[in-house]
Parts: structure tokens; C-alpha cells; sequence
């Protein structure tokens, strides 16, 4: 590239900044002459802090060309385009001319309220092993890519297809590159045969012609269902498919209410994250590293105005000098030897990484790499050998290399173990939380219920009956203990909790609340605001619960 700069140069924002603070590359040469930028999946950047980094790395690849790029955006699920098309142009976006091209997104619902196209069936199975058998028995001779909700779902449906005689790939972000590579390839080379993935496979990996998408549980988000069913109905004379598989009860209210909502049309807007302060500080010391020099009354100007890097950063800026990350003479700011120390080696390369995991331990059987595991299963106290599971396969640890966090395993017969935590609360959006409810109030997603669903369905609707009115919020109490069943989602549930303030005995861990209710102590609730309108929620403590809010 440096010799000669290619036509089409396909990267990713991360790789992007390291070309720009490389000081072995000519900047103008390789870049100077991009005319146009294209995201591919432009949703699954503008939804989380990936997107702010796009953001910043193509104002200040702006700055470098002189001129105004032309940005393109790509995706089949995104429920606001218009929104998603005017954050894609960054900064001053009146200047601009660009697309977001969505051609899968119905934003209404044709006349009749005609469900949108596709063959969708929900089953309950009512455990992984169930799953597993019937899979196996299920579709044989045909290519099937399934879903699952975690790692080590992934790994343990694996495993259990495995020992059933069926051909099976694993794909998932803690499985080494090489690992991932060759499942994919001899999956899309095989015929009767099974992938089992997390979201790896959802956006943009080509796996060759997929026969059939089976789903367990259910994901957490309609557009993320709509990825996964766009990996079937590609051959002519084929249509889009999904089997879903609920293993529990709370995974099948949530696949119905999920297509329930794809079956009114509905998909969720896509929303970037307010204030990256953290990117700020890191795109400032990258911007200071790819000029070598930024004045400290102008630095701001390397983002064109885009807000949050524009000048309300400069108490950042300003955190950046006090703390010896960047030095400053005669107007001029540079690096600094608090940069130097934690970002320096190998010329600033952890810099560019503004996205960590929590530390991992690297497997290895002889010189192969199989991936990486959650630190945990080498530390805990337990009899007898100890066993992972990794690949879909049993491996017995030997020698832990706690320094360099290595662990070299040989293969075991079977009984390894999975297990990666994640961090950070999460829950589920208001409008699929009320989803659940209508559910229980008795709708049906326009799709195939097997008798098992329909069942299993129908028992949920009669145990849960006390949570759910179709005229308001429940407050159940038991003793001092009460319930609030608001089914506004985690958000909203947070919020509220957040606004009773801090209690001495908190019931049921209130700082993690759920998506359906929040839980209090009884007392509690006399500190929530009156009631500011007669359709507002009240309180009346001598109406025997559970009563309606």
C-alpha cells in the first residue's frame, strides 16, 4: 500500500487511526485521495461508542484530504434512517451529501396488517438437551446455522450435538481466529451439517447457502432477529425461515413478544450513546500524535466542530495537561510522559484499542491456539481434574502459565466446563417488555405456535395472571416485601429505583433491577412523588394487594 495506494481499501475505524499515527506511513500518500467512505452494518457502529470513534477518525480524515467525503451507509435493520443519515454526517451535515440505504426496513405496516414475509415457527423444548435431540432429528441432509445467547450455550450445544453423531462447527468471539476460520469454511463447504454461533455470524460473514436459522431463546432485539433470518432465503425459489427453540419459560414470553413486534412491522431506532467523554480524552492524544503537535487554543479544530470533541472538551483537554498525558510549551501540546508510560509501546498501539475486555487466559493443546476463557475456571477451588470446554470439545488443564496467562491443556473424554461473565447491566427495551405483556394479556405473534408453545403459553397466561392488568402497572406486597410489576423495561425500571434513593435493607438487589418489575421494601414506597392526575399511579395502603396502580 505504501508502494501504491489501492482503489478500495476495506478496514475498520480502529485500523483506520493506526494508519494515521504510524509513523511510517505517508498519510497523504495512502489517503489523500478517498473521495467516499461506505459503512457496511452502519447500525451496529451508531449504536454503541464504536460509532463516536467512526465519527472522530473521519473528521480527521477529512482534515487530511482538504475536502468533504461523501459518506454511505449500509443496513437492512434500521427502524429511523433519516435520524441514523444526519448523526452519519458528523460534523456541520447541511455541508454534506450522503445515504443510508436500508432496503429490508418496513417502517409501516401494509393495509390489513399482513405480517411480513418469512416462514417462522416457535417451539418450547424446555432444555438444551431437548434442543439438541431435536435438532438432530430435525431437517437432516439440509445446512443449518444456529443461534445461541452466550458462549457457553454456544459450546454446550455444541458438545451435545456432537456426542449425537452430527456434524458440527463452533463460532464465537472468545474462540481463536484460526478456529473460527476453519468452522467456517468447512461449513460452507459441508451440506448436512450445523454451525452453532453467538452474533459472530449475524452481520456481514458469508457462509455460503444456509438451508435453514434456528434460534435458542431468543435475542434481545428485532433487528438483531431480522440479521439472523436474512441469512436464509438467498436461492431463488427459497424463502426467509426460523425456528425458534425456547429452553425456558421467561426465553419463550420473550420469543413471542419479539415476533410479535416484527409481525406489527416494528423495529427498534437506532440510538447512539450520549457523551464518550473517555473517547475524547483518547481521540485528543491521537490527534496529538498523528500532527505531533496541536496548538492549545485550536486542537479542537481536528474534529471540524463535532460535538462532544468540539471546545466543551476542554476540561478534558485541561484533565490531559494536569495529569502529565500531554506537555505544553508556547502554545503548542505534544505527548506527554504519563502517555509515554501507559500508552507507548510499540508506537501507541494500545491507543488505538479504545474498546477492552476483561483479561483472558489464552488455551493452548501442544502449539495450538484453541481461544480464550474466563480466568475463573483456573482459580476456583474443586476436586479431581479440571476440565474445559472449548470448541465444543472436553480439554484437561496441565500447566497454567499464570505471567504470560497461558494454559496448556491435552483432550478429556467429556465434563469440561464454559463459562464467560459479562459485565455491565443490561436489560430489555421498554417497547419489548411491553410486548411480553400483551402476551400475557393473551396476543399471539403471527407465526406457527407447536402444541408444546401453544401449552406452555397457555400455563404462563394463568400463573402470571396476577402481573399484568390491561389498565394499568400491579403492586404485589408479601409481608413487607413488594412488587411493582411496571413492565416498562430496564430503563425505566432503573430510573425508578434510582429515584427512591439508597435503602439500609435493599430487597432483592434494587441496584439491578429487572426489565418486568422492580422490588422494594414495603415502607419504601411512601417516598415516591404524589400522584400529579387522576390516571397517575397511587398508593392506597389499605387496599389488600395485589391491586392495580
Amino acid at each position: 500500500m505504501r508502494v501504491e495506494s489501492p482503489d478500495i481499501l476495506l478496514t475498520t475505524p480502529e485500523s483506520l487511526e493506526a494508519q494515521l499515527i504510524s509513523k511510517k506511513t505517508d498519510h497523504k500518500h495512502i489517503l489523500g485521495g478517498v473521495r467516499a467512505v461506505v459503512i457496511d452494518e452502519v447500525h451496529a457502529f451508531a449504536s454503541d461508542d464504536r460509532g463516536w470513534h467512526l465519527l472522530a477518525v473521519l473528521e480527521r480524515l477529512e482534515r487530511l484530504v482538504g475536502r468533504r467525503i461523501q459518506r454511505i451507509g449500509l443496513s437492512a435493520t434500521v427502524g429511523n434512517p433519516e435520524d441514523l443519515l444526519h448523526w452519519l454526517q458528523g460534523a456541520q451535515p447541511h455541508e454534506r451529501t450522503g445515504r443510508v440505504v436500508a432496503p429490508g426496513v418496513h417502517l409501516k405496516a401494509p393495509e390489513g396488517n399482513t405480517p411480513p414475509p418469512g416462514d417462522i415457527e416457535l417451539d418450547y423444548v424446555g432444555s438444551l438437551d431437548n434442543a439438541a435431540r431435536l435438532i438432530s432429528l430435525l431437517h437432516g441432509g439440509e445446512k443449518r446455522l444456529v443461534f445461541c445467547d452466550s458462549r457457553a450455550s454456544v459450546e454446550e450445544l455444541g458438545e451435545k450435538l456432537r456426542l449425537r453423531g452430527v456434524t458440527t462447527y463452533l463460532s464465537h468471539s472468545s474462540l481463536s481466529l484460526d478456529e473460527r476460520r476453519r468452522s467456517e469454511e468447512a461449513f460452507a463447504e459441508a451440506r448436512d451439517c450445523v454451525i452453532v454461533s453467538t452474533s459472530t455470524l449475524e452481520l456481514g460473514i458469508d457462509v455460503g447457502d444456509l438451508d435453514r436459522v434456528i434460534q435458542i431463546g431468543a435475542p434481545d432485539t428485532v433487528a438483531a432477529f431480522l440479521q439472523r433470518l436474512g441469512r436464509t432465503g438467498r436461492r431463488t425459489g427459497t424463502i426467509r425461515n426460523a425456528l425458534f427453540l425456547a429452553t425456558e419459560e421467561a426465553a419463550l414470553l420473550k420469543a413471542a413478544a419479539l415476533l410479535l413486534l416484527w409481525g406489527r412491522h416494528w423495529i427498534e431506532p437506532v440510538v447512539p450513546p450520549p457523551q464518550p467523554r473517555h473517547l475524547v480524552a483518547q481521540q485528543i492524544l491521537a490527534a496529538a500524535l498523528q500532527q505531533h503537535t496541536l496548538g492549545d487554543r485550536t486542537w479542537h479544530e481536528e474534529w471540524n466542530g463535532l460535538a462532544p470533541f468540539d471546545k466543551s472538551a476542554t476540561p478534558i483537554m485541561k484533565y490531559l495537561v494536569g495529569g502529565g498525558f500531554l506537555d505544553t510549551d508556547e502554545g503548542l501540546l505534544f505527548i506527554g510522559p504519563q502517555a509515554e508510560k501507559h500508552f507507548g509501546r510499540r508506537h501507541f498501539m494500545a491507543l488505538t484499542a479504545a474498546f477492552t475486555a476483561p483479561p483472558q487466559f489464552t488455551v493452548y493443546f501442544g502449539r495450538k491456539d484453541l481461544g480464550t476463557i474466563d480466568p475463573r475456571l483456573l482459580l476456583e477451588q474443586r476436586e479431581g481434574p479440571r476440565l474445559l470446554l472449548l470448541g465444543g470439545r472436553s480439554w484437561q488443564v496441565g500447566h497454567v502459565d499464570f505471567n504470560r496467562r497461558r494454559a496448556f491443556v491435552e483432550p478429556a473424554e467429556g465434563g469440561g466446563r464454559a463459562r464467560w461473565d459479562s459485565y455491565g447491566l443490561s436489560g430489555l427495551s421498554f417497547p419489548l417488555t411491553r410486548a411480553m405483556r400483551d402476551v400475557l394479556l393473551g396476543a399471539n405473534p403471527p407465526v406457527r405456535l407447536t402444541r408444546r408453545a401453544q401449552a406452555r403459553l397457555a400455563e404462563l397466561r394463568e400463573n402470571r395472571a396476577a402481573h399484568v392488568d390491561a389498565h394499568g402497572t400491579l403492586l404485589l406486597r408479601e409481608g413487607d416485601k413488594l412488587e411493582w410489576w411496571t413492565w416498562a423495561g430496564f430503563r425505566a425500571n432503573a430510573t425508578l429505583i434510582a429515584s427512591l434513593g439508597p435503602s439500609p435493607t435493599p430487597y432483592n438487589s434494587p441496584t439491578t433491577p429487572g426489565s418486568a418489575s422492580v422490588r422494594q421494601r414495603h415502607r419504601r414506597v411512601g417516598r415516591l412523588p404524589a400522584p400529579t392526575s387522576p390516571t397517575a399511579w397511587s398508593y392506597p395502603r389499605s387496599t389488600p394487594a395485589p391491586y392495580r396502580a
